[in-house]
């Protein structure tokens, strides 16, 4: 089943049904819990089906956050670790990044506050002092403040691979600014966890032409969701959960770079499709 914050309030999709979430005004209590889909499903039984809860095109659907802190996972891809490797080796990286993907502890970095995160349809930033700018399509958990994943969404984890590879140590300036990052459209609260099989697509368009496309899948990943997480909570506390994006798999090469009007989507089998236009 799908949550979706949206303007007119929190609905649930479930199977091909829509319910709008009466009471449900707090997102943060909402899906802070670590019995969201049993909770969930008790909704679907008491609240009736509406049409007048179904989503529309002109939906003004909004990123499935609250009050959360958005973390992101780095190197977690093999083609991730060659891609960084490329981009900073004059910069002396080169072998940082190989040793990050191949040590124990993952790396884990601040993306952004929800003031910086963008909605589904809304336009995200690059740099104006970067020359190289990349979007990077990851599959995005959502914890409690147990720990525990309880949800997924699609997530944009915008970068400048310019300013990144002039110095590794320059990441918190290439990953985070205002409107860096994209979550969306929903909060995908399956029964079971995701297949590694799960696919992910990355298209970009300029003036209506295809200008990249990519596809990886979850079973790419060196670590697991649950790895991840685990160190998120060694010594960090989150009251209303955190979203932590897991890592690229798909990195366009050095020819390309993000336009100001380019637009990006990003599918992820079971969740859905975020589209953003760059701003």
């Amino acid at each position: 089943m799908k949550l979706y914050k949206t303007k007119r309030g929190s609905i649930l999709q479930f199977e091909d049904s829509f319910r709008f979430l009466a009471g449900e005004e707090d997102w943060d209590a909402l899906v802070n819990r670590d019995d969201l889909r049993d909770h969930l499903v008790q909704a679907v039984g008491q609240y009736e089906p509406s049409e007048e809860a179904a989503l529309s095109a002109e939906e003004e659907i909004l990123a499935p956050i609250g009050s959360q802190e958005v973390w992101a996972a780095g190197v977690t891809y093999f083609s991730s670790r060659l891609a960084r490797m490329e981009e900073s080796r004059d910069a002396g990286g080169g072998d940082f990044y190989s040793r990050v993907y191949e040590a124990n502890r993952p790396e884990l970095f601040m993306k952004a506050n929800p003031a910086r995160v963008v909605d589904p349809g809304g336009p995200f930033r690059i740099r104006k002092d970067s020359e190289w700018d990349v979007p990077e399509p990851e599959l995005t958990l959502f914890s409690s403040s147990s720990g525990k994943i309880v949800g997924y969404t699609v997530g944009n984890d915008v970068s400048s691979r310019s300013i990144e590879g002039e110095n590794p140590l320059y990441l918190p300036q290439a990953k985070t600014y205002d409107d860096c990052v994209c979550l969306g459209p929903s909060l995908y609260v399956p029964e079971t966890p995701l297949s590694p099989e799960t696919g992910v697509k990355l298209e970009i368009r300029r003036e209506e032409e295809i200008v990249f496309k990519g596809e990886t899948s979850l079973k790419q990943m060196k670590r697991a969701p649950e790895e991840l997480v685990e160190y998120l909570f060694r010594e960090t506390s989150f009251p209303s959960g955190v979203f932590l994006m897991t890592g690229t798999g798909i990195v366009p090469g050095q020819d390309f770079t993000l336009q100001s009007g380019d637009e990006v989507s990003i599918t992820i089998d079971g969740i859905g499709t975020l589209t953003n236009p760059v701003g």
